[in-house]
């Protein structure tokens, strides 16, 4: 065999055992494992009244259709679903109901992500609010400021004296299971807009001084919760901008949350599906993932 021809064949050779050498040396690689995520809260997380209704746990009134549904689904997460309609912040270290695990109970040292709304049923301040202050609107026809005049600032006095100091212990709870875990606290989106609107009256029947009255005090409440958990280490959610605009007042396919009277939900006040969805992008944006 000529020289060249036999240079060629000896380099293609080498080059062919260099490749097969490698081919049986190399390590697969190995895909990572999921990211494992505990989805907390209360029915604001769990979309109580949005369907389909997840049968694991009727009393919780969770949806498959809630915002930590949404971010398992774009992010390819792994979710322990454990949020519950009226939970309050007590019921991450206590069972809320007979048989029923406390929440944070759900979050292991492997956990990576973990969310929550929690706070607003914390002294029965929503539905305290909203139920006296719809019974106010009712019998004074809408005029004047009857729920402030009766309540003024009993409802922020107690966000300040209870829920504040119960939501640094959840999230204590939260932290000491799972250390290195993100953890994102998710605001509560608007309910009411700034101002009255006549319009609105039959489906959120409060008066026109109290409409105001009731934003301030969902803002305080926002405040509170964004206070605690930017001191406890967890990324706040914030919602004053996105859901402006998108409150109980304005018509389907443009709120997010549902009204009190006439709406799509079998829960009122509360998020409807375009709600959820939007809460989750916004929380998977200030998070950077999915």
């Amino acid at each position: 065999m000529p020289m060249p021809v036999l240079r060629r064949a000896l380099t293609a050779a080498s080059a062919a055992a260099g490749a097969l050498s490698l081919s049986l040396t190399a390590v697969p690689a190995h895909a990572a494992p999921p990211l494992k995520y505990a989805a907390l809260g209360d029915s604001y997380s769990a979309a109580s009244g949005v369907l389909p209704v997840d049968p694991g746990n009727l009393l919780c009134l969770r949806s498959t259709a809630n915002y930590p549904h949404v971010i398992a689904a774009r992010t390819g997460a792994r979710l322990t679903d454990v949020t519950c309609g009226a939970a309050q912040t007590e019921d991450f270290t206590e069972a809320q109901y007979p048989g029923l695990a406390p929440q944070a109970d759900a979050v292991t040292p492997d956990t990576g992500l973990v969310t929550f709304t929690i706070g607003g049923n914390d002294n029965g301040t929503f539905i305290n609010a909203i139920t006296s202050c719809g019974t106010a609107g009712v019998l004074s026809g809408g005029r004047g400021s009857p729920c402030k005049d009766r309540y003024g600032s009993s409802f922020e006095d107690a966000i300040d004296a209870k829920t504040y100091p119960a939501l640094k212990t959840a999230l204590r709870a939260v932290r000491a299971k799972a250390p290195d875990a993100r953890v994102a606290v998710l605001g509560y989106p608007w309910i009411t807009p700034a101002t009255a609107d006549p319009s609105c009256f039959a489906r959120l029947p409060i008066a026109s001084g109290d409409v105001p009255y009731l934003r301030a005090l969902q803002a305080h409440l926002n405040a509170v919760v964004r206070r605690a958990a930017e001191e406890g280490g967890a990324t706040f959610v914030d919602f004053a901008q996105a859901s402006e605009g998108h409150d109980a007042c304005k018509p389907v396919g443009t709120r997010w949350i549902e009204p009190l009277l006439f709406g799509q939900n079998v829960v009122p006040v509360h998020p409807n599906a375009l709600g959820e969805q939007r809460m989750a992008e916004r929380t998977m944006n200030t998070l950077g993932i999915g």
